[in-house]
């Protein structure tokens, strides 16, 4: 019996509504990483002008990260948002066409695509990122997180895990804490 994995790289998304679709998605990246693997993350909407957990080990692992958002507060102009997204998405497209890693984190992607503020579609859409999809290196293995995951992505993934929030202290007034939640 083949094994697959020696074969074709996944299509990985974490989606949903709960917590962690990223820290899984870093997860990875961190065993690749320490199993030699070239690795890439494209953050879509965190922004460079914050300081997170996962870009301070990322630089000291050697992990390529780009933090490309513009925020989650929404206090940028919708034009700055949306020239953050088509830089990302640039971005995005040159790493995962390159040949040259063997992994890439595409995070908040899903978020990016569901958008309603202001349009996006003429920058990104579901069947721009499906293009993309089946035309990156056949040994990429391509992680796509974010809330609100396209039903055709959903169809065309290997593995799709839909996160369940629970239970959260934030339900209770309780702040995030910098290193546990971002």
């Amino acid at each position: 019996m083949r094994r697959l994995s020696q074969y074709k790289g996944r299509v990985i998304v974490y989606t949903g509504d709960g917590k962690g679709k990223t820290t899984a998605a870093l997860g990875l990246a961190l065993r690749a990483a320490g199993r030699g693997k070239k690795v890439a993350i494209i953050q879509f909407i965190k922004s460079p002008q914050r300081t997170y957990g996962e870009h301070i080990v990322c630089e000291k692992l050697s992990i390529e990260m780009h933090q490309m958002g513009a925020g989650f507060t929404w206090t940028k102009t919708p034009e700055e948002h949306r020239q953050a997204l088509k830089n990302a998405w640039s971005l995005a497209k040159e790493k995962v066409l390159s040949g040259q890693y063997d992994l890439i984190v595409l995070d908040e992607l899903n978020n990016a695509l569901a958008i309603d503020r202001f349009s996006v579609d003429d920058i990104v859409s579901i069947n721009d990122v499906i293009q993309l999809i089946q035309t990156r290196p056949p040994q990429l293995h391509l992680v796509i997180t974010g809330r609100s995951a396209k039903k055709e992505l959903i169809a065309l993934a290997d593995i799709v895990t839909e996160m369940k929030l629970v239970k959260h202290d934030y339900q209770e007034g309780i702040c995030a804490m910098k290193g546990i939640e971002f």
